[in-house]
């Protein structure tokens, strides 16, 4: 089962505006003019496991996702969550690599979408209740009047117990997918309908867990996700490590020359996208230490070092005048102490002096007598 299916169905069921949002478009360029699409246009590589997003780069919607050792984590823990990221640029042509743990929950599905404004799609698509087989999927300009092209292959160890490296590479001649680098399936450009439905505009990257179990699905839904969702026993996560992104095509932006929806109707502006500004700057504490050129860092980790050194060499240095300063004082306490005794001994000695003559004088006084 396609998103675009999963969209529509959610749409009838009322199932909330944030949800289909994912694989809607907010101007589909074959019925009307729309912006033009801001461009990678490079290379990007993203490790959920050491940062949080750039939300000029990446924008999350609906239920929150958090990030820790085992990267992004999608979390679903009741009904009407579903935790979604996708990019705020496209790419046209080019290939895409997501290092996922799928979510082992009944129901719940978890999923790598490329999807274009005029509704093209490429997926991926692994069901929590699964762990011997995943789908891939493709759609052309939101056609859904038949759903014969899922095929599902075998893949081990489990999605939903190890990490595995989700590849998909597209060109205008062909598309491919491939788990951790082995190829399982390639759709050539003349066997969707003799191109009409091959995906071949810019796309945007979704990935996204959904709960196509949950009880207020459609059955078919039910059915197709081989088990229905009990939240109680969940929350089940789906964790994504890391993404690579390469864009096909270089330039600031892209943008649709007429409403066929065509590859060859699509025009690159040429230049450096604003995405690649935001790429390029740093954050959290963490970023901005790693953006910083090796002489910037060593300098700082010398000055930090010789700061401290500093530091240490200046209370040493109180403590030994301190300590001196304490000597000489108390050398000369007991100087005075000494200057004290010897003069308190000298006036007993004339004490004792005086004394001896006073009694003597009393003496020959009282013989005279």
């Amino acid at each position: 089962m396609s998103r675009l299916f999963r969209s529509a169905v959610l749409a009838i069921a009322a199932f909330g505006s944030a949800v289909l949002a994912q694989t809607s478009t907010t101007c589909n360029p074959l019925n009307s003019t729309c912006p033009a699409d801001e461009a990678l246009g490079q290379y990007a590589d993203f490790d959920f496991t050491s940062s949080v997003t750039n939300p000029s780069v990446w924008n999350q919607t609906s239920t929150p996702i958090t990030f820790g050792g085992n990267g992004s984590v999608f979390s679903i823990a009741k009904h009407g969550d579903s935790p979604t990221m996708n990019t705020n640029f496209y790419i046209m042509w080019g290939s895409v690599s997501v290092v996922m743990r799928c979510s082992d929950g009944p129901g719940i599905v978890s999923s790598i979408v490329l999807l274009s404004d005029d509704l093209d799609e490429i997926d991926w698509e692994i069901l929590g209740s699964n762990k011997t087989h995943v789908e891939t999927n493709y759609f052309g300009k939101g056609n859904t009047t038949t759903y014969n092209r899922a095929i599902y292959y075998p893949v081990s160890p489990s999605p939903q117990d190890n990490f595995h490296n989700y590849t998909i590479t597209w060109t205008k001649d062909k598309l491919e997918w491939l788990i951790d680098g082995r190829s399982l399936r390639t759709l050539n450009y003349g066997d969707a309908l003799g191109g009409q439905q091959y995906p071949q505009t810019p796309m945007k990257i979704y990935l996204g867990a959904w709960a196509a179990g949950d009880p207020a699905e459609p059955k078919g839904v039910q059915e197709w996700a081989e088990a229905t969702t009990d939240y109680t026993k969940g929350p089940w996560t789906m964790n994504v490590k890391n993404v690579y992104i390469q864009d096909g095509s270089t330039g600031a932006e892209y943008s649709y020359g007429d409403m066929t929806g065509s590859y060859q109707s699509i025009k690159t502006k040429a230049g450096t996208s604003l995405i690649v500004q935001a790429l390029n700057t740093p954050i959290g504490p963490g970023a901005h230490w790693r953006a910083l050129s090796p002489a910037t860092r060593a300098g700082i980790i010398i000055g930090s070092i010789a700061g401290f050194a500093l530091f240490v060499l200046t209370i040493l240095f109180l403590c030994i005048r301190s300590t001196r300063k304490g000597l000489k004082e108390a050398a000369k306490a007991d100087a005075e102490w000494e200057a004290q005794q010897k003069e308190a001994v000298e006036w007993q000695k004339r004490y004792n002096a005086d004394r001896a003559s006073t009694i003597g004088s009393q003496k020959s006084l009282a013989h005279y007598r």
